[in-house]
């Protein structure tokens, strides 16, 4: 809440769809550009580790399969809705 000065009124920052959308792709485009050799692996997140066999049911090795199923799957999804954003966000504001 803030309050509206001298009018007296109170003025809500709720969170609307639009925000939610663009919050959720800048999720997915920080998830795609993710480099496996220069980040991950650097801090212990590379898949090299998993070859020898570690727990497939543990939380790193699952969160690595949703960074690669992002990164594979949502390439071309991304591209799309990125430059539909942008568009939408040069028309119409």
């Amino acid at each position: 809440w803030r309050c509206g000065g001298e009018t007296g009124r109170f003025e809500t920052m709720g969170i609307s769809l639009g925000e939610l959308y663009i919050s959720g792709l800048l999720v997915l485009n920080a998830v795609a550009i993710l480099h496996e050799q220069r980040f991950l692996a650097k801090n212990g997140w590379g898949t090299g580790e998993f070859d020898a066999g570690p727990d497939p049911n543990s939380v790193k090795s699952k969160v690595l399969s949703i960074v690669k199923a992002v990164r594979l799957v949502m390439m071309w999804p991304l591209i799309f809705l990125n430059t539909l954003t942008v568009l939408f966000k040069l028309l119409l504001g």
